[in-house]
């Protein structure tokens, strides 16, 4: 499918962030939408743990365990809030010509799109967070304001380092043993080389291991027919065919989320208007970075529930 649209139709692109997008409180600004409190609820008992609550308190003063930015937690916790935006958009009558996410946001564009029932969603992202926790081998680093071939060329030649997300021409997070890390960090020019606090290299091959027991649940998944395309993290094109998703979506856990292109593939419409769902605006500022003349909006509140 092309991505060619008729000159007075503008191309709507829904985005959704993944971790990192997290905010205290953010549940709080949904807490009068429809679905809140029944979404909330459901996933809590699921999750064994009050999930507003999480996204309620102040990570510095509570069990990491009860922590926003615990990857058990803030998945779920996103998904939720990311999820309750889009419905009440939908319900308003706005609708997207695709759909996009950024690492456990290809989730929320899949339930988007309608592969993927809330429940189910969940369900996976229970398995999915657990998962990629337990694997908690590695670290990850942001990198900005660099030479894209000096980089490339040192990620070559260091082993157990990758690109995990290739975000934008001037930010990318690396993937790595923690010393690999520290090696590159001696090696490189940048304007800032930051380490993140997360549990584990993500979207690398330190996750194989994950990413194949994932593989296994996503068997039992049901992946409907997608009511719009969806572009994935492992393969930034348009698509619409469910066995596809399928396989994309397992490849992911293990390999580099590749946004960079996903916008570039965007870009391609002349009249491009990329709306991003979620509680801040991570995508939308690598958006105004990256392209030129393309309208961005965000959605984060009831108020915001238009653009």
């Amino acid at each position: 499918m092309g991505l060619t649209t008729n000159r007075n139709i503008m191309t709507v692109a829904w985005v959704f962030p993944g971790q990192g997008s997290q905010k205290i409180g953010m549940a709080k600004q949904i807490e009068n939408l429809p679905t809140t409190k029944y979404r909330f609820s459901y996933a809590s008992e699921i999750f064994e743990r009050n999930l507003f609550e999480i996204c309620e308190l102040n990570s510095e003063l509570t069990n990491p365990l009860s922590d926003l930015n615990n990857t058990r937690n803030t998945q779920i916790c996103l998904f939720l809030v990311e999820s309750i935006l889009l419905d009440s958009l939908k319900a308003n009558g706005f609708k997207p010509t695709y759909v996009a996410g950024h690492s456990l946001g290809e989730i929320t564009a899949l339930y988007c799109a309608d592969v993927f029932s809330f429940e189910d969603c969940v369900s996976l992202i229970k398995v999915r967070s657990q998962l990629m926790v337990d694997s908690g081998k590695g670290s990850m680093a942001a990198v900005i304001g660099f030479d894209r071939d000096q980089l490339d060329l040192k990620v070559k030649k260091i082993e157990d380092i990758v690109i995990a997300n290739d975000n934008s021409s001037s930010q990318v997070v690396l993937s790595g043993s923690n010393e690999a890390l520290d090696n590159l960090s001696k090696e490189i020019s940048c304007k800032r080389f930051l380490k993140l606090n997360v549990s584990g290299a993500f979207h690398s091959p330190f996750m194989d291991k994950a990413a194949s027991k994932f593989s296994e649940y996503l068997k039992q998944i049901k992946f409907k027919n997608p009511s719009i395309p969806v572009i994935s993290n492992y393969d930034p094109s348009l698509c619409s065919d469910p066995n596809e998703l399928k396989i994309r979506l397992e490849n992911q856990m293990c390999n580099g989320v590749r946004w960079r292109e996903t916008m570039d593939l965007m870009a391609k419409d002349n009249d491009l208007h990329i709306v991003e769902i979620g509680p801040s605006s991570v995508l939308s500022g690598l958006a105004k970075r990256h392209l030129k003349n393309v309208k961005i909006s965000q959605v984060s509140s009831p108020d915001q529930i238009t653009y």
